[in-house]
């Protein structure tokens, strides 16, 4: 999640663990450790791929987070041994731990078992999503008003935490609306990406890889009746392939679970995240090789500049999430066509 809203989890969670103890400086201290494992962006690991694979690495992972937050207990145990080390440990563990766990339920992919497996993605929340932070800086900024009060810190922690619980079922919710379409078309047993659109989960995307072609579906809880529509993508697999040739396309691979797409632009064989952002706003494309006398040769990667976002954007996926428009063409971000198709 965004760091605003790492920072609140980790304020919250501060403050009702030593917040009768310490006062404000319970949140500031559960702000600074709940934003502590993105502090890994920093590290330059060679590469671009390198950077995009590795960051929600060993910051994340549980097996380092775990007995750090012990050490840093023991620390803060000796500064203020009125406190006991116990909830010295509940304090730090909570605001250390509860980071990547959050960020498992979103699509990026978090590594929370390094070094010993994959990165991990519920895809059920958004990167940003104001329904599960705004509760957290209510209830924040109601302590800092009042630091004697806690009730509004385990109010807005219970109210986030049942929000992340309606994601998953939201998330389950869309799988099933979706899967006579996928079965009519004969891809149902297909990798399949359910994860929500921007800002909020009322609204969702799914993603189909198909053997040639891969499959966009966006439907939302607020259609009505309206049945989901189908909007195809091709896939390039002899550019996939070559790719997978490749060291940092294999690592680029394995860390998306191929939800790449290939293309080739001006000799230079590009992939781009597909799970991330949007078609034709995808923020996270890689050159991985550059074409030589017919054949690929692999470079040092490198991300593409990042698209611009249409001004009007925010507004066409604010009327596509209430409903307002029932279309929202994903290759041309736009919600207007003459037959209603995309």
């Amino acid at each position: 999640m965004d760091s605003i809203t790492q920072a609140a989890l980790g304020a919250t969670l501060g403050g009702l663990v030593l917040g009768s103890r310490l006062g404000r400086t319970a949140l500031i201290g559960g702000a600074v450790l709940g934003t502590l494992p993105d502090m890994d962006v920093v590290i330059d690991y060679g590469s671009a791929v390198a950077n995009f694979t590795q960051h929600r690495g060993f910051s994340h992972s549980l097996f380092v987070l775990i007995p750090l937050a012990v050490l840093l207990a023991y620390a803060l145990h000796r500064w203020r041994p009125e406190i006991s080390f116990t909830r010295w440990q509940l304090f730090t563990g909570l605001a250390l731990v509860t980071h990547p766990l959050l960020d498992v339920f979103t699509t990026y992919g978090t590594q929370i078992f390094w070094p010993f497996g994959g990165p991990v993605a519920i895809s059920s929340l958004f990167i940003i999503d104001p329904a599960y932070t705004l509760p957290l800086l209510i209830g924040v900024l109601v302590f800092l008003w009042r630091p004697t009060r806690l009730r509004p810190l385990a109010i807005s922690a219970v109210l986030s935490t049942a929000y992340i619980g309606w994601s998953v079922a939201a998330q389950q919710m869309v799988a099933e609306r979706v899967e006579p379409i996928l079965a009519e078309r004969n891809v149902n047993e297909a990798p399949k990406l359910v994860q929500p659109m921007p800002f909020s989960t009322l609204l969702w995307r799914v993603t189909v890889l198909g053997p040639n072609e891969r499959l966009e579906i966006v439907t939302g809880f607020l259609d009505g009746d309206q049945a989901p529509r189908v909007e195809v993508f091709d896939r390039d697999q002899t550019l996939a392939r070559a790719a997978h040739q490749l060291p940092e396309g294999q690592r680029l691979a394995w860390f998306t679970r191929d939800f790449l797409a290939y293309h080739n632009a001006s000799d230079e064989l590009r992939a781009t995240d597909i799970r991330l952002g949007l078609p034709g706003a995808h923020p996270f494309t890689f050159v991985l090789a550059r074409q030589q006398n017919g054949e690929w040769q692999p470079l040092r990667s490198e991300r593409t500049p990042r698209p611009s976002i249409q001004d009007d954007m925010l507004s066409t996926l604010w009327r596509r999430i209430t409903g307002d428009v029932s279309v929202l063409c994903l290759a041309r971000l736009d919600t207007q066509t003459s037959t209603g198709e995309c």
